[in-house]
């Protein structure tokens, strides 16, 4: 987490536009900014973006940092982020589509962030496949969010799912993160200058 938070700080300093693909080792728990709560005997990170804990193991996380202007609105790059991952996916058979926002109080919002969605979230016949958060520093923003590859998440996902059961077979994080990238090349959020591969591809490497 700290390398994603390298990348906002060089967005906020030198305005630069990334996306980062990594995995991990070993597998993690990360909780959110404000998160309360003790796990003992678990490897265990804090992510600068809230929500709730996330279990990192069998998955790729994507982190991009931009300025918002680059996209127009956090909500805009919220969107548009998710729509380029779900073409990646698309383009290995799921079927990946965006979520309606729906009415959710605060109350119901269960543990893991893979229980449900609010919006904008990728789905896959209703199951969400790719969680994320975001957080603004001034005119920049950091997201970043787990692709899930296979069954590592707590209590059965409440409503999640991953790769290898959409799919039904494994997937692999090279295979996923090619896909990934071949979706970002060309980049043009709506009604804005193309932004260019090199600038978007910062690293490919665990974390």
């Amino acid at each position: 987490m700290a390398a994603d938070v390298a990348l906002l700080d060089a967005t906020v300093r030198l305005g630069t536009a990334s996306l980062r693909l990594y995995c991990w080792n070993p597998p993690t728990l990360s909780i959110g900014r404000n998160q309360q709560g003790d796990f003992p005997g678990v490897p265990t990170v804090r992510r600068p973006t809230g929500g709730q804990a996330v279990w990192h193991e069998h998955e790729v996380t994507y982190a991009v940092a931009a300025r918002i202007s680059v996209f127009g609105s956090l909500r805009d790059a919220y969107c548009e982020i998710h729509e380029r991952l779900a073409r990646a996916l698309r383009s290995l058979g799921v079927e990946a589509v965006l979520a309606d926002r729906p009415a959710v109080r605060p109350s119901d919002r269960p543990a893991s962030c893979f229980a449900s969605s609010v919006g904008g979230e990728i789905l896959h016949r209703g199951r969400k496949l790719v969680g994320s958060a975001q957080v603004r520093r001034g005119d920049a923003f950091l997201q970043h969010g787990s692709i899930l590859l296979d069954a590592t998440q707590p209590s059965s996902f409440n409503g999640g799912t991953t790769l290898a059961a959409v799919l039904g077979r494994a997937v692999s994080f090279g295979e996923v993160a090619a896909a990934i990238i071949n979706a970002w090349r060309h980049f043009r959020p709506s009604g804005r200058q193309p932004v260019r591969p090199s600038d978007v591809i910062a690293s490919l490497a665990p974390r």
